[in-house]
């Protein structure tokens, strides 16, 4: 069952992004908020492999981390369950054919 969440990155800046998004899982919430991220503009030229994301599940409160590089092994292995293979197939729809974790850096 879905819930609502909070991902949120810090750039190399040191600012904090924060966006909201339901989800059922940790990597569904880490996919959707990159996916909003990026609706924003947020994203391109901030986050590799190595970036942090948070993701704050609201109630009950809980807090988990993982990088982008995690979320990408996710995302690319095969589901455990009809469900969980379905999610991953929409998340990946959803991210593009460039996922945060393969994009080249924004040039300047």
């Amino acid at each position: 069952m879905p819930s609502s969440c909070k991902g949120s990155f810090t750039d190399t800046a040191g600012v904090t992004h924060t966006v909201s998004v339901s989800a059922a899982s940790l990597y569904e919430a880490a996919a959707l908020g990159i996916a909003e991220f990026r609706r924003c503009g947020f994203v391109e030229a901030m986050v590799g492999p190595t970036t942090r994301l948070k993701v704050a599940v609201e109630a009950p409160a809980t807090t988990h981390e993982l990088t982008i590089a995690k979320l990408r092994a996710w995302l690319d292995s095969s589901g455990k369950t009809p469900r969980e293979q379905a999610v991953k197939v929409g998340l990946r729809e959803v991210l593009g054919p460039n996922p945060p974790a393969t994009r080249a850096p924004a040039r300047r």
